[in-house]
């Protein structure tokens, strides 16, 4: 039987959060119990932790990511740094490894994760952000390199040749420019940058001293983008090798590498352990472990780290990435994805091709629209609050906040992470009427 929504109880397609039903309390409750009933793991757990992190964790993590990305070489735990999480490490990465004088821009794909760019103004480049379009693979890298080009001529003009704020430190190297990307499952666009995009950009690092963070984050949370054909493919494998792992098998490069991947617990196991690692060079993770605040405190999320840690023996977070977040989230997806073709399509909307489209596999949180060309995806979301109960991110909070930057006022961001999948229908069906009431206007 089919359970009418009521049209006052609101439906949220904005908040980028996992849906409680997906979080695992009792694996948690379990986890802390084993950990803090064993004397000698209790104390590790509420002492100071060691600067990189908590090292079973960081072998742990090792292991995980070498049997999922199936690297080269296996990824040992001096590659792996445990952090905060993904937005607490990329703080400490601008902390270490950039100048605020010395280090020309931050690159970032647009249209991009927006509340990265506050965590980058508040490192001191506030005005000195710069979008860089996606095309098709993913970055459009001629414009990257035009960028990098012009920037590179200005700072010679102006004898920007050495770091002027940050003092030499043996364990940190300060870097040009900082470019930032969501490779896998882009938020918000969905997209999957391509193999021969993720190399070249690489070479474009390496040729202008450039850090690449990503942040791999949707990495785990893959499935079939339909029905079809969708037999063969493996949860447990990624649809493409991270930057990271890119950098390792191409020839060239020194011993301080140009990429960092930052991972996070927050999309897989919940927001709120706060716990992360980032994976490079053994020399720039142990720089990153330097961090002012990790060099005074300690690993962050000690205590956290060292509960999740208790969960690889018995692979609790692969059998909850396999069994729960996985079949979840391709449920939600398929069922927003039905109602954008059937209620909106007809409408003008259209959805780009998002994910791996050669793989036939989909994934991440986001689905990104666009509107027909005389709507206003601000007044759009305006209107669909107050006319439908109904929450929505217009395309424009993506825009990397810099002077005569491209807007996204023709997008939408539609999250499935949050809302069940019958909500998501109702969600898609309120947007319809609003457009439906717009175009008599």
């Amino acid at each position: 039987m089919t359970v009418t929504i009521p049209p006052d109880q609101s439906i949220d397609l904005s908040t980028g959060w996992p849906n409680p039903a997906l979080l695992s309390a009792p694996d948690f409750r379990d986890s802390a119990t084993t950990a803090l009933s064993n004397p000698p793991i209790a104390t590790q757990a509420l002492l100071y932790g060691p600067d990189e992190g908590h090292e079973p964790l960081r072998s742990h993590i090792a292991s995980w990511l070498t049997e999922f990305y199936q690297p080269c070489e296996p990824i040992s735990a001096q590659r792996i740094c445990i952090s905060g999480g993904a937005s607490q490490n990329l703080a400490c990465v601008l902390q270490t490894f950039t100048d605020p004088v010395y280090t020309r821009h931050v690159w970032l794909v647009a249209p991009t994760y927006y509340l990265a760019a506050r965590i980058m103004e508040d490192a001191g480049f506030a005005g000195r952000l710069r979008g860089v379009p996606e095309d098709d693979e993913g970055i459009d890298i001629a414009v990257l390199e035009s960028g990098l080009r012009a920037a590179e001529e200005a700072a010679q003009q102006a004898g920007n040749t050495e770091p002027k704020m940050k003092p030499p430190r043996p364990w940190r190297k300060i870097y040009k420019h900082v470019i930032y990307a969501v490779p896998t499952f882009a938020n918000p666009s969905g997209k999957v940058m391509s193999i021969r995009r993720r190399e070249e950009l690489v070479r474009l690092a390496r040729q202008y001293d450039a850090l690449i963070v990503t942040d791999d984050v949707y990495d785990f949370l893959q499935w079939p983008a339909n029905s079809d054909g969708g037999e063969g493919i493996r949860g447990d494998r990624a649809c493409a090798p991270r930057i990271v792992d890119v950098e390792r098998y191409m020839e060239g490069g020194d011993e301080w590498g140009n990429v960092i991947s930052n991972g996070s617990f927050s999309k897989l196991m919940g927001p709120g352990v706060r716990t992360g690692w980032a994976e490079s060079s053994e020399k720039l993770m142990y720089g990153l472990s330097q961090t002012g605040s990790s060099r005074s405190g300690g690993a962050p999320s000690q205590l956290s780290a060292v509960i999740i840690d208790q969960m690889f023996p018995k692979k609790i977070i692969q059998n909850h990435i396999r069994d729960v977040l996985q079949p979840k989230f391709a449920e939600r997806y398929g069922a927003l994805l039905s109602a954008i073709h059937e209620h909106l399509v007809p409408l003008g909307v259209t959805v780009p091709a998002a994910g791996h489209a050669a793989s036939n596999i989909a994934g991440g949180y986001f689905v990104w629209i666009g509107l027909p060309a005389h709507l206003d995806a601000t007044e759009v979301v305006e209107r669909a609050e107050s006319e439908e109960n109904l929450a929505m991110s217009p395309g424009d909070a993506f825009q990397v906040p810099e002077k005569d930057n491209k807007g996204f006022s023709d997008h939408l961001r539609l999250c499935l992470a949050w809302e069940e999948p019958r909500h998501l229908t109702e969600g898609v069906r309120r947007l319809a009427h609003v457009l439906k009431r717009m175009a008599r206007t």
